[in-house]
């Protein structure tokens, strides 16, 4: 299956790509600047040529599914959040709903179903996924919507939270780039996840048992 990863050149991206690859499927990498090609290729992707900012159609035509895994970053002011992270993804949904697309998994953030429970730093951001994410569920495709904790660039360890709601960010709603990664692509085998926002930390379940627990 042809996937199209958004944001493949970012910490998560870098590990979707070789699980993609690993699960059999044909990661595709949705770059701006083909000097990340030769990178992208290593890891086993295609590249296509495309911008959250520009439009997409070239980028999204001929993907089954498409993996939102990119952010405007946390170096950048609430304009390029707003225009990445609201606008951006609007315009990445509304281009797979005419080109077909038939799943569409969202890398969110906890808190987005109440931003204003969030660090009062990110609250900016979480209103801009919040909106992305809002859209999404209006949408008719196989949508999922992944709301990890704070991210660390610490080992993957597959043992996980995965609920509904599990409150608010602090210090303990932690997981790894590499865990969720790992949910993003297994969400592709578990058609329990269509339909379903949910929270994921590390914790004590296993990976594949937490989502099946969804």
């Amino acid at each position: 299956m042809k996937v199209l990863v958004v944001g493949a050149n970012g910490k998560t991206g870098h590990h979707i790509i070789p699980l993609l690859k690993a699960a059999g499927h044909t990661p595709r990498a949705m770059i701006r600047n083909f000097d990340q090609r030769a990178d992208m290729e290593a890891l086993g992707a295609e590249c296509v040529a495309g911008d959250l900012e520009k439009p997409l159609g070239y980028a999204v035509k001929g993907n089954w599914t498409v993996m939102m895994a990119a952010g405007s970053g946390s170096k950048t002011g609430p304009e390029k959040t707003t225009e990445v992270d609201f606008h951006g993804v609007l315009s990445l949904i509304e281009t797979c709903e005419r080109m077909n697309v038939r799943r569409f998994i969202m890398l969110s953030a906890m808190n987005t179903d109440d931003p204003e429970t969030g660090p009062e730093k990110l609250r900016h951001y979480l209103h801009a996924k919040a909106g992305a994410d809002a859209r999404l569920r209006q949408s008719l495709m196989n949508w999922t919507i992944v709301r990890p904790g704070s991210l660390t660039d610490e080992p993957s360890h597959e043992l996980l939270d995965i609920a509904p709601s599990l409150g608010p960010i602090d210090e303990n709603t932690r997981i790894s780039r590499e865990d969720v990664a790992k949910v993003m692509v297994e969400c592709m085998a578990h058609d329990n996840t269509i339909g379903k926002s949910f929270d994921v930390i590390d914790g004590k379940i296993p990976l594949k048992e937490a989502l099946e627990s969804i």
